[in-house]
């Protein structure tokens, strides 16, 4: 499968038109239902596959967001064989009330894992609250890049984006 294959594959899978608030906000007239192509393990797995070669160098945990990011993380764990931690909005109140669950983060080399990023806010929050619990996270990993700002506020913060695919390669492709 080619990478317009795979743009085209996720943007049957996903894309919907109308109006939508997006979580950071914004308004929107199309919208990537990430649940749509994260419920697919057959496309899910081929993400996975395409990401797995973005991973840089040197990453010792991946590190998926609540809630989108959780699958995608696990799919991508499962392929590259490195350890997954789950990364919460806030910690739980009971139990461990651990904020990040799974793999060990102090000290380690940590990659942010996340679905789609429109302004980036949510990772530059897991971010500082990983890096709080002494990860060294300077790199996010997405499926889709909105375009809409993302890259810049993450540079902002220190954390380079990588995306596997932009919402123009999936315009592009349908």
């Amino acid at each position: 499968m080619t990478h317009s294959d795979l743009a085209a594959r996720i943007h049957a899978a996903s894309h919907l038109t109308g109006q939508f608030t997006l979580r950071s906000g914004q308004t929107a007239t199309e919208y990537f239902d990430k649940y749509r192509f994260e419920a697919d393990p057959v496309l899910l797995d081929e993400i996975a596959q395409r990401m797995a070669l973005l991973v840089p160098v040197g990453i010792e945990v991946l590190a998926g967001l609540e809630m989108g990011g959780i699958p995608v993380v696990t799919a991508l764990s499962r392929v590259t064989g490195l350890p997954s931690a789950f990364v919460r909005k806030q910690a739980k109140t009971y139990g461990t009330c651990r904020l990040a669950e799974g793999a060990e983060v102090a000290g380690r080399r940590v990659l942010v894992v996340e679905d789609v990023v429109t302004s980036g806010g949510q990772i530059v929050l897991s971010t500082a609250d990983l890096r709080g619990l002494g990860a060294v996270v300077t790199e996010a990993l997405c499926v889709i890049d909105r375009g809409q700002g993302g890259t810049e506020a993450l540079a902002a913060e220190g954390i380079d984006l990588i995306s596997l695919l932009t919402a123009e390669d999936l315009r592009s492709a349908s």
